[in-house]
């Protein structure tokens, strides 16, 4: 028999795929190809073909290349919130972001996905609203994972400070594949929030969020 890598890619044959299947592979289809081409890359056809479906499908769960990309970056911003311990809402600082080294290591793609999109809003303004709503979604579960942790809680500054020293780990070990590294450095962090957990009576007396936190 043919081996099917000799098939040429236009006479293998079609995947037959549920609803809600499809429309996950459909997502993780336009997540892979953006991470490695692109956002210039992402086209009904390249994601077909990177799910083993034909285009029309992709039409039919997303009726445009807008809506597709809206949807993969909230799916993307779902699978990591769901595998990094953002917001393990235990309350302990030990837990803290336990599973961000293997999250970036099992799926890369799913975090280049997002960076290559963060880029493409300098160029592409139109897309900055629907990013920072679904950043929104990580800033919002980082404070209330804060708020467990520390006496006094969190307020916008620090939720912001906290979430880009985790996000630029992500980066860095995207970009340079030291998930050890990666874990020192989230560890150096839950030593920084373990102080602030024992200086917390403290942090009480100091200035109201900017952004209008009413906590006492």
């Amino acid at each position: 028999m043919t081996d099917s890598a000799d098939v040429p890619k236009s006479r293998r044959p079609r995947k037959r795929l549920h609803y809600g299947e499809g429309r996950e592979a459909l997502l993780n289809a336009a997540v892979h190809v953006v991470a490695r081409g692109g956002l210039r890359k992402l086209t009904y056809r390249a994601v077909a073909e990177e799910a083993g479906v034909t285009h029309g499908l992709v039409v039919h769960h997303f009726g445009s290349r807008d809506a597709l990309i809206e949807e993969a970056l909230a799916h993307t911003i779902r699978t990591s919130l769901d595998t990094s311990s953002l917001e393990p809402g235990t309350g302990e600082v030990a837990d803290f972001s336990t599973g961000l080294s293997d999250m970036v290591t099992a799926d890369p793609d799913t975090q280049a996905f997002q960076y290559e999109l963060l880029l493409e809003s300098r160029r592409r303004p139109e897309l900055l609203p629907q990013i920072r709503e679904l950043y929104d979604e990580y800033f919002d579960a980082a404070r209330r994972e804060l708020d467990r942790m520390l006496p006094a809680g969190a307020d916008s500054a620090l939720t912001r400070l906290v979430f880009a020293a985790l996000d630029g780990l992500v980066l860095h070990q995207l970009v340079f594949d030291e998930p050890e590294v990666t874990d020192r450095a989230v560890e150096e962090l839950r030593a920084l929030l373990r102080l602030l957990h024992a200086n917390g009576d403290d942090r009480r007396g100091g200035e109201a969020d900017p952004v209008g936190d009413t906590r006492t």
